[in-house]
């Protein structure tokens, strides 16, 4: 069994154990919450970028396997690059040879 399959027996066997109780702020905390969610996820433009096709299959595929649309996913880079919170990792600083791209999976 993987540790994402282990996790959510544990979670499973906790709630039917009774062990989760609501939050003691209730709904305010919900509709805080949902408030935050609308204003940042608003998406009220369009922008169209043109990108080299090898780099548009790799976003499909990262996409892919997190199992949502590679618009979002695009969005979701800008935003946590604007925001601060997309940090380069050390490895990444070290540029790989020309020509030399990871090779994707099949699908």
């Amino acid at each position: 069994m993987d540790k994402e399959s282990k996790l959510e027996e544990e979670i499973l066997s906790s709630f039917e154990r009774g062990e989760w109780y609501p939050s003691p702020k209730g709904k305010s905390e919900i509709t805080h919450y949902a408030a935050m969610a609308s204003t940042s996820l608003a998406k009220d433009k369009r922008v169209n970028i043109r990108i080299s096709s090898r780099d548009l299959d790799d976003i499909q595929a990262k996409a892919a396997e997190e199992a949502i649309p590679y618009q979002t996913l695009m969005s979701s880079v800008l935003h946590k690059y604007v925001t601060g919170r997309l940090v380069e990792s050390q490895t990444s600083l070290t540029p790989r040879p020309s020509g030399s791209r990871q090779k994707r999976r099949a699908p």
